[in-house]
C-alpha cells in the first residue's frame, strides 16, 4: 500500500562487497555508511503508520512486500533540491532525479476510447513528480491522430491501445511549474518518433515553453562545464531539451542527446550487478567530450511491487559501479521507474549521497555547508525536509495505491503475456485492413 509526509535506511553492519580499488571503496563508503535520518518533527523514517498524517512532511505511508515488509511504514517521498543547499555551481556538477516514461502513469485516463494494453512506469502526475523534486522527464513522442502524442509503441508506431495523451498536455504542466517556480530548471529527454516537419517546435511553442529553452548554440559541445545554475536562472534558460533524432538539430534547433551526454544501457542490461556498459548510441562513459552523464536504472519490464526492492541496496551498488565505469564521474541524471517506491530512503537517499560527495565531499548533501571548504561537513542528527523541497510547492501523493489493486493489474502474468502477443495481433489486424 502507498498512502502520503525525510530519509534514512537500516544500518549495515558490513559492506556486501570487497572493492577492488581505493576510489571505489571511498565511493561505496558514502552509499553504505549507516545513517539515520529524522524529519523536522523528529519522527523516524520507517516508523509504523496507517495514514500519511502519521509520518509527517516529505514522507508517505507504504510497504515493501517484495523484501518481507508487509506492514505499512513511513517512506521518503521527496527529493532534496541540491542547489538549495549549494548554489552557484555549474549545472553539470549536480545530480538530478529523472522519471523514466514520466507520462506512463497508472490509472491515466483512456483518451482514445480503447482499453490500454501496455506497461506503466510511474504512479502520480507529472505536476506531482516535479513538486516532489523530479527535475528530468523522459518522454516518448509520436505522430498520432494528426497530432503529437505520448505513447508506448511497437515497431516505432503508436496505437490507440498504447497511447496516453497529446504531448501538449504534459508540456503545459511543465510550463505551469516553471512559471510558478522561477529558480527551477527542468530537463526533457525525448525518445523521438515525430516526423511531422517542425512538429516539436510547434508543440513546445504552443505550450509556452519556447521562452525557457536553452539555446542550442550556447550548449557546451566539447565537454566543457555548463553555466552555473544561477546564470541559467538569470538568463531564464531553465528548460533543457534533448532528442534521440540527430536530424532535429539542423531542422529544429533541438539538441541531439548523445552529442552532449553519455548514457549507460537502459532496461535489463543496465541493472546487471557489477556492470555498467554504455548504450550503443552513446560515447564511452569515460569520454570527456560530453559533459553530462545519464544513468538509467530500471528493468525492461516495470513491476511496481519490485521497485521498492530495486531502489534499496542494488541501486546504491549500481551507482558505485557506474561511477567507476565513467572514470570516477558521478552521473548528472538518475532515471528510474516508480520513483517513490523504496524500503525507506530509496532513490532520494542515494541522490543525497551522490550530491553530497560531489558538491562538498560529505556523506549526504544535507551535511554540506555553503561557503565552507570542500570536505568540511556538519554533523547530521536531525534531517529537516521542510526547507529542501521547492518552497511553497511540496508535493503530495494523491490517494493510496494498493500493490494488489487496479494499479498493479497490468503487471500480472496474463497482462504481460497479452502484451507480448501484441506484435502478432498487430500483424493480423493489418492484414485485415
Amino acid at each position: 500500500m502507498l498512502a502520503y509526509s525525510s530519509e534514512g535506511g537500516a544500518p549495515h553492519a558490513t559492506m556486501k562487497k570487497t572493492c577492488t580499488t581505493a576510489t571505489l571503496a571511498i565511493v561505496r563508503l558514502f552509499f553504505l555508511f549507516p545513517l539515520f535520518f529524522f524529519n523536522g518533527d523528529s519522527q523516524l523514517l520507517e516508523l509504523p503508520c496507517s495514514a500519511a498524517t502519521d509520518c509527517g512532511p516529505g514522507l508517505y505511508c507504504g510497504n515493501c512486500p517484495s523484501i518481507g515488509k508487509d506492514q505499512p511504514f513511513c517512506i521518503r517521498g521527496q527529493a532534496t533540491i541540491p542547489s538549495s543547499i549549494i548554489s552557484g555551481m555549474p549545472f553539470n556538477k549536480y545530480t538530478w532525479l529523472v522519471t523514466h516514461n514520466a507520462f506512463s502513469i497508472v490509472d491515466a485516463p483512456l483518451l482514445t476510447g480503447a482499453q490500454r494494453i501496455t506497461f506503466y512506469n510511474q504512479e502520480d502526475s507529472v505536476t506531482n513528480q516535479l513538486r516532489n523534486g523530479v527535475r528530468g522527464l523522459m518522454l516518448d513522442m509520436y505522430d498520432f491522430e494528426n497530432d503529437i502524442w505520448l505513447c508506448h509503441s511497437f515497431r516505432g508506431q503508436c496505437y490507440n491501445y498504447t497511447a496516453f495523451e497529446p504531448v501538449i498536455n504534459t508540456l503545459r504542466e511543465v510550463e505551469a511549474f516553471l512559471a510558478q517556480n522561477p529558480s527551477e530548471i527542468i530537463t526533457i529527454i525525448i525518445e523521438d518518433y515525430v516526423h511531422t516537419p517542425k512538429g516539436l517546435t510547434r508543440v513546445f511553442t504552443d505550450a509556452g515553453l519556447d521562452k525557457y529553452m536553452y539555446p542550442l548554440a550556447k550548449m557546451p559541445k566539447k565537454g566543457e562545464d555548463w553555466p552555473t545554475i544561477n546564470k541559467m536562472v538569470q538568463n531564464n534558460y531553465r528548460l533543457l531539451v534533448f532528442t534521440s533524432d540527430s536530424s532535429k538539430e539542423a531542422a529544429e534547433g533541438i539538441a541531439y542527446q548523445w552529442k552532449y551526454m553519455v548514457e549507460n544501457e537502459s532496461g535489463d542490461p543496465g541493472v546487471v550487478p557489477g556492470s555498467c556498459p554504455n548504450r550503443k548510441e552513446s560515447k564511452a562513459l569515460n569520454s570527456r567530450s560530453a559533459s553530462l552523464f545519464m544513468m538509467n536504472y530500471f528493468p525492461t519490464i516495470p513491476v511496481q511491487s519490485e521497485a521498492c526492492k530495486e531502489h534499496s541496496m542494488p541501486l546504491a551498488d549500481m551507482v558505485a559501479t557506474c561511477y567507476k565505469s565513467a572514470g570516477n564521474l558521478m552521473p548528472n541524471f538518475l532515471a528510474v521507474n516508480f520513483y517513490m517506491r523504496s524500503d525507506g530512503g530509496g532513490v532520494f537517499d542515494v541522490l543525497d549521497r551522490m550530491n553530497g560527495q560531489r558538491l562538498c565531499g560529505c556523506s549526504t548533501v544535507s551535511a554540506c555547508q555553503a561557503g565552507e571548504p570542500f570536505g568540511k561537513c556538519k554533523a547530521i542528527t536531525v534531517y529537516n525536509m521542510t526547507s529542501t523541497t521547492t518552497p511553497g510547492n511540496s508535493g503530495s501523493f494523491s490517494g493510496s495505491v494498493q500493490l494488489t489493486g487496479d494499479a498493479s493489474r497490468i503487471n500480472n502474468f496474463p497482462a504481460i503475456f497479452a502484451l507480448f502477443l501484441l506484435p502478432f495481433f498487430i500483424t493480423f489486424y493489418t492484414m485485415l485492413q
